[in-house]
């Protein structure tokens, strides 16, 4: 049902659209870290755990420019291979970065607590169910093997290799709500860990919803998260909403598993003839 009157939209919640790792895999967002630290290994650049995951939420090709025009490395770069790195230099890492990061999917692709529930009462709601990814398709195909086996099956799948423009720009998000049919963007939730992934869910005119704890903010495995105490766990909290804070997003919780109240939210809110 669209329910429009006068131009504003008091339908329900349509469709959610989660990103991945860090949102509903991989807690923590390890796997894309590490992978992103080897290929530069390879080639004897060292960079560190907070530079790889600076541009984290990019399509993995663009995440890599992004981390050599940082200046620290670039420099590095220039320092021992003699000249700043090109186009070849991008694709050969590019193309280093696919196996290893099927590799590393091995030993990160545990479904983060709490989303069967969520994605059970969506289901329920009579909501539909797509995900986005800066991965390619190539490793979202063996990711989604694995997801699968552990009872998490959406709607759509959308991967940066589908679209013309990865994050921050809104094609992925845009691409999932016609996949699963939605009428209306404004009935649309996009769930994300990371501020590119929140800013393209804002471009696309959605509700956005950020996880400030379970991905790329705070960087910790659940086994590290968990260990923290419960003022520990707040205090990183706190200090890692900040980023996504500044996205202008809707909301800011700690994981998934905070999410619903936030749906309720917004249900009551477009009930009320408010829009994203």
């Amino acid at each position: 049902m669209t329910n429009r009157s006068n131009g504003t939209y008091t339908g329900p919640v349509q469709a959610l659209i989660f990103d991945n790792a860090g949102t509903i895999v991989d807690f923590g967002c390890i796997a894309p870290v590490m992978a992103f630290v080897e290929i530069f290994k390879r080639r004897d650049i060292d960079i560190t755990v907070p530079e790889a995951r600076q541009p984290m939420g990019a399509a993995k090709r663009d995440h890599i420019v992004q981390i050599l025009a940082m200046p620290r490395v670039a420099e590095a770069w220039k320092a021992k291979h003699g000249t700043a790195a090109g186009e070849a230099d991008v694709d050969a890492m590019y193309a280093d970065f696919l196996p290893l990061q099927i590799q590393c999917l091995a030993d990160y692709s545990t479904v983060i607590p709490g989303t069967d529930a969520l994605f059970s009462k969506a289901r329920e709601a009579g909501m539909k169910i797509a995900t986005t990814t800066g991965y390619p398709k190539e490793v979202m195909d063996v990711l989604a093997e694995t997801l699968t086996t552990q009872g998490l099956e959406p709607d759509v799948r959308i991967c940066a290799s589908d679209v013309s423009h990865g994050r921050p720009y809104p094609d992925m998000c845009l691409q999932a709500a016609m996949g699963v049919g939605a009428t209306d963007v404004r009935g649309c939730v996009n769930i994300d860990d990371s501020a590119p992934g929140l800013e393209a869910g804002l471009a696309a005119g959605m509700w956005t919803i950020g996880l400030a704890c379970s991905g790329n903010e705070v960087g910790l495995s659940q086994e590290e998260w968990a260990a923290l105490s419960a003022d520990a766990q707040k205090d990183a909290f706190e200090t890692a909403r900040v980023g996504l804070d500044q996205t202008g997003a809707h909301y800011v919780v700690p994981t998934i598993e905070d999410v619903q109240p936030c749906l309720d939210d917004i249900a009551r809110r477009l009930a009320a003839g408010e829009k994203p």
